[in-house]
Formats: structure tokens, C-alpha cells, sequence
């Protein structure tokens, strides 16, 4: 990563793609529990706004990072199923360092001189 090209709104976006991806890592599950996993998980830290999650998992799904699939469950409704593809897997373990970066820069730019980062 190089000061020039990092792109924070960027970054922010990509932020979603990375709990959509860890959150599939525990199995497939369709968008509304994608969404209520990622939002338990982090004590309502992360939550998605309605019409931001279907569009992330159409295009993860596009990229080959999940693979989607209908299921009825219990005779009720269709619903559409993601798991997580060695694609999907290998990206979200390739950009956890890159997401440690930007995190260890972003605390010791806001900490006080002689100030150890949180």
C-alpha cells in the first residue's frame, strides 16, 4: 500500500465485503442471517442499511468469491443460500494484512506524542 493510491471511501466499501466474507467462513447462509451475524457478531458495532447487502452479495457472487443457491426451507419460501468459494476464502485471508495496516497507521496517526497506539 502506498500513501499515494490508498482510497479511504474505498477502503470503507471494502469494509462490507470483508464481513459478508468472514461471516460466510463459519458456512453458507442466506442474506438475512449474513446480515444478523455480522451485526451480533461485532455488538452492533457493523449493520447493514437496507438495499446495501443484496447488491455486495450479487457482485461477490459475480467475482466468484460465494457461490449462491435456492433452498426451501421447512416448505416455506425460497431463499437464496451463500457459501463462501476457495476464491472468496483466499481474498478475505489476503486482505486481512492490508486491513491490519491501515489500522495500525490510522492509530498512531491519531495518538498523542509519546503515546503508545491503543
Amino acid at each position: 500500500m502506498t500513501d499515494e493510491n490508498f482510497d479511504v471511501q474505498g477502503f470503507a466499501r471494502d469494509i462490507h465485503v470483508l464481513l459478508v466474507l468472514a461471516t460466510l467462513r463459519n458456512g453458507p447462509k442466506h442474506g438475512y442471517q449474513i446480515a444478523l451475524d455480522v451485526e451480533t457478531d461485532s455488538n452492533g458495532l457493523f449493520q447493514f442499511r437496507h438495499g446495501t447487502l443484496y447488491p455486495i452479495l450479487h457482485r461477490l457472487e459475480a467475482e466468484g468469491f460465494i457461490d449462491g443457491s435456492w433452498s426451501k426451507e421447512g416448505g416455506g419460501r425460497r431463499k437464496k443460500v451463500y457459501a463462501l468459494t476457495a476464491g472468496g476464502r483466499a481474498h478475505l485471508e489476503g486482505r486481512r494484512a492490508h486491513v491490519g495496516e491501515v489500522v495500525s497507521r490510522l492509530l498512531h496517526l491519531i495518538s498523542g506524542p509519546g503515546e503508545a497506539p491503543a
